[in-house]
């Protein structure tokens, strides 16, 4: 029999609130214990916290569509118009054609020599130092050397793409605080793509240079090129400074496990999978519902909004054993932790090959990862990172 949505659990709190930013999981396992489908009333969305629902419904975009927007507010669905995140069907299909196969793995492997000898000058650098920080030292310092010049961004500008890119995270939860102190880094990240685009100073043979050179021959307008060079930028900076930061984390509060892959390096892509499941790069984005539609025996209704919430998915007792364990032996290849289905995020291939270069630098230099002081969490809707993250590296 299907329930009416009168009788889905409703939860008050708000999990967009900074005790629930800092510290999402016990937020997250109340959710789960409510069911499969919780009502958020202060976000009017439905949260789906569980991972076969998560999946279900990230597999299923006629159903659940990213059309207009992913983000729980109006405004920045509005900003996002034109990006591969706010599309479905052939639109979002021939969006994300234009460069996906820039970011396929053997499209990366002509960089992969470009971006080890980057990471292992960088981890050479840190172990002379001992003390450093993770984040700005380590989980940055890589993308930002090798993002730009892929994307194509020119040389001025780039001090602001870290603020910028977590700007354009932070405005996709719901219109609270931390969504309008990001919104005017949001606007100016937009409004340097386009003056990059207006005046062509995008780097030669960059991915940004081959879009410029499609909409020269036609195949899309110039209008549509800053938001596709915003839509690509982002998400390759920020998924991999969450990947790379968490992984350090994680190392440095579990020397059994850095030993572990210290003693078997052939776990590095299992490691990868597990840090992305233990602290997922992303927390959740929403979803229109298109029709009246069945979930978990619910109905939900048409136009309503549902929260796919990919960081609980991936500690869902239901799904994983002793999911609050960090286990590299685990097979955690199917966590959520870069989405799925058709809007899987395109750049986690480049973030998989960026936390591999970043662990086999560290596993050839260091003995020991020891955080030395008190992280600090980065406050945002929907990144899962450190701000700073004191390290000590003992070399090997």
């Amino acid at each position: 029999m299907k329930l009416s949505s009168s009788v889905i659990p409703a939860d008050p709190t708000d999990v967009y609130a900074p005790d629930a930013i800092l510290d999402p999981y016990p937020h997250y396992a109340r959710l789960r214990g409510m069911g499969p489908v919780v009502w958020l009333p202060r976000h009017r969305v439905y949260a789906l916290p569980r991972y076969a629902e998560c999946k279900a419904t990230l597999r299923d975009d006629e159903s659940f569509t990213s059309t207009g927007g992913v983000a729980l507010n109006p405004i920045s669905n509005r900003l996002s118009r034109g990006t591969t995140l706010a599309s479905d069907g052939a639109e979002h299909s021939a969006r994300r054609k234009l460069l996906a196969h820039r970011l396929l793995p053997r499209a990366l492997r002509s960089i992969s020599e470009t971006v080890d000898e980057q990471a292992a000058a960088i981890v050479d650098a840190a172990v002379r130092r001992g003390v450093v920080d993770g984040v700005a030292d380590l989980a940055t310092a890589l993308p930002s050397a090798i993002v730009p010049d892929l994307v194509g961004w020119p040389r001025d500008g780039r001090e602001h793409l870290i603020d910028w890119g977590g700007a354009t995270f932070d405005v996709l939860g719901p219109l609270n605080g931390q969504a309008v102190k990001a919104m005017p880094g949001t606007v100016r990240m937009l409004r340097f793509a386009r003056r990059v685009i207006r005046d062509r100073t995008v780097l030669d043979g960059s991915m940004a240079h081959e879009l410029l050179c499609a909409a020269d021959a036609g195949t899309l307008s110039h209008g549509e090129l800053p938001a596709l060079m915003v839509d690509y930028i982002a998400p390759s900076l920020d998924t991999t400074i969450s990947a790379i930061s968490n992984a350090l984390y994680l190392f440095g509060t579990h020397p059994d496990q850095w030993q572990m892959l210290r003693d078997d390096d052939t776990l590095i892509p299992n490691a990868i999978n597990e840090v992305i499941r233990y602290e997922s790069p992303l927390r959740g984005f929403g979803r229109k519902v298109a029709r009246d539609v069945e979930i978990a025996g619910t109905t939900l209704p048409a136009g309503s909004r549902v929260l796919v919430l990919y960081a609980s998915a991936n500690r869902d007792e239901l799904e994983w054993d002793d999911p609050d364990t960090f286990d590299i032996r685990r097979d955690a290849g199917r966590h959520l932790g870069f989405g799925n289905g058709a809007h899987a995020c395109a750049g986690q291939g480049l973030a998989r090959l960026e936390t591999t270069a970043m662990l086999r630098a560290l596993l050839h230099r260091v003995d020991r990862i020891e955080v030395t002081g008190r992280p600090t969490w980065a406050m945002n809707n929907v990144i899962r990172r450190h701000e700073r993250l004191p390290l000590r590296l003992v070399a090997g």
